[in-house]
């Protein structure tokens, strides 16, 4: 590999096609070798290590059920109509979409069509995601960096907790990742030679992330913007208008969406959810945009955080990722990453202008300051997974960084760099594991000790003979991934459902655990009734993690399983679908439990309605409706605060004949949420007063069809 020794600034290696191999050999074993100029081993290394992650993260993955019931509800509806497909509707019967847009939806919805309704169905995709990511990765730094930079970038990233849980859950979350890694790729790619393609298809890769989860995608795009502007190897005019073909197929790419749902006739598309005025480009602007940002986000439960430093959605400021509530998901190698970045800038300070190893730190260094300075920062709805998106850009500066510090390792401060980096990583390591004093005691101090002595090593490494150098690399790899690695493989055994999820083992306080609704470590960060799509409580009101089947009932949240779903009468409706009950906070944490006969009878002539059911809230509507299979409207949306249907609607609706049920609780639609409609709290209270009761089982129910005989 070329130096980065800042006197002789290196140049870009040359645009070798990935894959070329001797000529005239066979297709597997031009797979198994790889590129000509990389080692024999280089490319079996790869296969054995992207392997080796897919099989991890297919591990147990039938434990989470259905995981987040929302999202799995709207797939199941997709996989029935290729209009909910299109729309992201909660159901076949298209009365509400998902408050995000519905790209990440559609991998699952196929798979489901193709293999049919179960907890691998949905979520293996997110596995083949992870892996896809990884590769990305891979041959990102690879290109330039050499194959042991990959493959560490690699398995720092699979071993970071939050990736572990994210990419073996739905939430939309595991395709931004694996998108914006993409769009960094093809920007680096870019950088090369001035190659408008590949700076088009980088704009395409935001345009479909926008797709998944609207404007987070746009977080990396100034870093990157501004690196192409100044450092791309093409004249002045010719970069400013490849950024804007960018830009123009970036708006291409996920404006086609956008442009047709908002020019699509309200009155034949289902309602969007999220939004207070039927408007995609509302819910993008405002409840999933500036709300965000400011805290006002209109319809939300909790909203208003972080006012002063602090409120409904934790602690903001510069140490928010490394807190109590954050730090465990993502920051053990994030102090790591920054020390890394800054070494890697300095090696490359002197370089030409269009050095592409500098670009390659400026490129994953911006994206991850820029995205972790918005998540510190932002007063709205956050929740700890979102730092998912930070792995794909932390994972490659380790990569970049040690290996090009071990190359100058002769020069005493880069030696010192390696032993700091190290020696801190293995400290916040030891602190990071001391919240959890709990779980493996023996490793917090076994990681301290190992890294501190890694450190000493790595001082000395050049003087070292080859056998004790190798050792000290060994033991410093180990003492900085002990940590991640362990909350790891806690992340893997575990199930995880609900909105709100975290990796690693619990700490203990409010909240479920890692199966349920959040960690609670005293730190704040999860107000009532706020959730994964950034809409659900923080655990309260839940049973705690491992709870029995058949135990706290009328809390709604699964218990942690080591088993797959069960097969009711093929449908894979998990084990933890007990006998009844409105989800945690009124049915927003992961909605209500389906017994037999509640089943049984919401199945019985469903086909003659449009709806089986309806439900206030998504989660308990989702409930239902993957226990049936059948339609179940959700009435006010996420919690029960979009106005649809209206009650003069519903009134319709019944009258029509096209609603069977309606299933009394949960949502929080009484009190309208943050200047939420209160529509919900007016249906529920009509139907009650006119319509009668069935019992199920212990579950009740309103039969629409049947009058009160005074009403």
């Amino acid at each position: 590999m070329t130096t980065l020794d800042p006197a002789h600034a290196p140049a870009a290696l040359p645009d070798t096609p990935p894959g070329h191999a001797r000529a005239g050999a066979s297709l597997p074993r031009r797979i198994w070798r790889g590129r000509a100029e990389d080692a024999p081993w280089v490319r079996p290394a790869f296969l054995v290590l992207l392997l080796a992650i897919t099989l991890a993260y297919l591990w147990n993955l039938s434990a989470s059920g259905y995981a987040n019931s929302f999202y799995s509800a709207a797939v199941q509806a997709g996989s029935r109509s290729w209009k909910a497909f299109f729309f992201g509707s909660l159901d076949a019967a298209n009365a509400i979409t998902v408050d995000k847009p519905p790209a990440t939806l559609w991998p699952m919805a196929l798979s489901v069509r193709v293999f049919g309704l179960s907890s691998w169905a949905i979520l293996a995709p997110q596995v083949v995601m992870a892996a896809a990511t990884a590769g990305v990765l891979y041959a990102a730094v690879h290109r330039r960096f050499g194959a042991p930079a990959g493959l560490i970038t690699m398995a720092v990233f699979a071993l970071t907790p939050v990736a572990a849980l994210m990419f073996r859950f739905n939430n939309p979350d595991a395709l931004l990742a694996l998108l914006m890694t993409v769009t960094v790729y093809c920007v680096l790619r870019a950088m090369e030679e001035g190659r408008t393609t590949w700076l088009v298809w980088a704009g395409v890769a935001v345009g479909i992330a926008f797709l998944s989860k609207t404007l987070q995608a746009f977080l990396i795009l100034p870093p990157l913007a501004v690196l192409y502007a100044v450092f791309a190897p093409v004249p002045v005019r010719k970069r400013f208008g490849q950024l804007g073909l960018s830009a123009l197929a970036m708006v291409v790419a996920g404006g086609w969406w956008v442009a047709v749902v908002e020019l699509w006739p309200a009155s034949s598309r289902p309602y969007i959810g999220g939004s207070q005025n039927n408007s995609f480009l509302e819910l993008t602007f405002g409840y999933n945009g500036l709300g965000r940002i400011n805290g006002e986000e209109t319809g939300s439960v909790g909203g208003g955080g972080g006012r002063g430093g602090g409120g409904q959605w934790g602690e903001t400021g510069i140490g928010r990722m490394f807190n109590s509530e954050v730090g465990a998901q993502i920051s053990w190698l994030l102090p790591a990453a920054l020390i890394l970045l800054v070494a890697g800038i300095w090696l490359t300070w002197r370089a030409k202008r269009t050095d592409t190893a500098r670009a390659a730190f400026l490129a994953w260094g911006g994206s991850l300051v820029t995205t972790a300075a918005v998540f510190s920062f932002m007063a709205g709805i956050f929740h700890q997974y979102y730092t998912v998106a930070l792995a794909p850009c932390l994972a490659p500066l380790i990569g970049m960084g040690v290996t090009v510090l071990w190359e100058e390792r002769a020069r005493w401060w880069a030696g010192a760099a390696l032993a700091g980096t190290v020696a801190v990583t293995a400290y916040w390591a030891y602190v990071l594991l001391g919240r959890t004093p709990d779980y493996q005691p023996w490793l917090r101090t076994a990681v301290l000790v190992t890294g501190l002595v890694a450190a000493v090593g790595l001082l000395l490494a050049a003087r070292l003979g080859r056998r004790l150098a190798l050792l000290t690399v060994v033991l410093g790899f180990a003492a900085s991934l002990a940590g991640p690695a362990a909350y790891t493989v806690s992340t893997l055994n575990t199930g995880h459902q609900g909105s709100i999820v975290t990796a690693g083992p619990s700490s203990g306080g409010m909240g479920g655990g890692p199966g349920g609704g959040g960690r609670g470590r005293g730190g704040g960060g999860m107000p009532p009734g706020q959730g994964g799509t950034g809409r659900q409580g923080a655990g309260m009101g839940q049973p705690p993690t491992g709870t029995p089947p058949g135990q706290g009932r009328n809390q709604g949240q699964p218990p942690t399983q080591n088993g797959g779903p069960t097969q009711n009468g093929g449908r894979g409706t998990p084990p933890t679908m007990g006998e009844r009950g409105a989800g945690g906070m009124g049915g927003l944490l992961n909605g209500a439990s389906v017994g037999s006969e509640a089943e049984a009878l919401l199945e019985k002539n469903a086909g003659d309605y449009t709806w089986a059911a309806a439900a206030i809230g998504s989660q308990n509507a989702a409930s239902y409706q993957l226990a049936t299979e059948e339609p179940v409207m959700a009435i006010g949306g996420f919690n029960g605060s979009d106005p649809s249907p209206t009650l003069a609607q519903f009134e319709k609706y019944v009258e029509d004949g096209r609603v069977h049920y309606f299933v009394p609780g949960g949502g929080m639609g009484a009190g309208g949420g943050m200047g939420g409609s209160g529509t919900a709290a007016r249906i529920s209270s009509w139907v009650e007063e006119n319509f009668t009761e069935v019992t199920a089982g212990s579950a009740t129910f309103y039969d629409l069809t049947q009058p009160k005989a005074d009403g």
